[in-house]
């Protein structure tokens, strides 16, 4: 039986979300959701199971969050919250999705704005 796109993906998540947990350390987790209009990101204490810092496109109010552009202001964003909240190193989970366009974007401005990954 053929598994459907979203088993796939989730398959996909998974995969990635175990191999990281093993190579964290007790650091946080970067994790990134990107739809076809938005991106969103945030840091996780999986230990703990809270989350420390987080930034979306959806914050400022208006549309257009599809674009690298976008993306790289809420990897900045995150960055910048996440220093208020003591966090500095932390480990990438792109969940599942290719490191590549919007989840590149994000990830380049996070390390420019100063997280450790």
């Amino acid at each position: 039986m053929a598994l459907s796109p979203r088993d796939l993906s989730a398959r996909r998540s998974q995969r990635t979300r175990s191999r990281l947990k093993q190579a964290a350390n007790g650091r946080p987790r970067l994790s990134v959701f990107r739809s076809s209009k938005n991106i969103s990101a945030q840091i996780i204490d999986d230990l703990n199971g809270v989350t420390l810092a987080a930034a979306s496109t959806l914050e400022d109010g208006k549309t257009g969050g599809s674009n690298k552009d976008a993306a790289a202001k809420v990897g900045k964003l995150l960055a910048e919250r996440a220093k208020k909240a003591g966090v500095k190193d932390v480990v990438f989970d792109r969940g599942g999705y290719i490191f590549h366009g919007r989840i590149k974007a994000l990830a380049d401005a996070a390390r420019e704005a100063g997280l450790n990954f």
